[in-house]
């Protein structure tokens, strides 16, 4: 693999792993949200990855007399293509205090787990810190190429 198509791939990853923490961090932020301009509770939300299209990419240009190989033209990574609401319901609290309980007494709140957002949180940070050692790697990589050049 070339220096050009692991930072890319790696690059992409990352940002797909930091919109995702946004995502996560956000469902923890309304866990207890009861009531939301649209109406309900906040319902959790998810994202969905895929991999990304190829598209051409020259890093660096190569010399003009050298043909440049379909492999280092053709280079993915991955992206997030949507955010989706999980719409399981969540707990139905008897609390009549509360200002969000309906006519019998009951509150509707988040289908967010607190247990499952941690997880998740620790798979996306774990993700995100492979990814940044795939761009140490190809850097280093790179480098030693100089090096040996010189």
């Amino acid at each position: 693999m070339s220096f050009w198509r692991a930072l890319r791939i790696g690059s992409s990853a990352l940002t797909a792993q930091r919109l995702r923490l946004d995502v996560i961090a956000n469902n923890v932020a309304n866990a207890e949200t009861t009531s939301t301009a649209e109406g309900g509770p906040y319902q959790r939300q998810d994202v969905v990855f895929q991999t990304q299209s190829k598209q051409p990419f020259l890093g660096n240009l190569m010399l003009a007399n050298r043909k440049i190989n379909d492999n280092m033209l053709n280079l993915n990574g991955v992206r997030v293509s949507k955010i989706v609401t999980d719409d399981t319901p969540g707990a139905k609290v008897y609390d009549p205090t509360h200002p969000d309980a309906d006519a019998e007494g009951f509150v509707l709140y988040p289908n967010v787990n607190l247990v499952v957002e941690m997880t998740n949180m620790l798979s996306a940070t774990r993700s995100y810190e492979a990814n940044l050692t795939v761009i140490d790697a190809a850097r280093t990589m790179a480098q030693r190429a100089l090096e040996i050049g010189r």
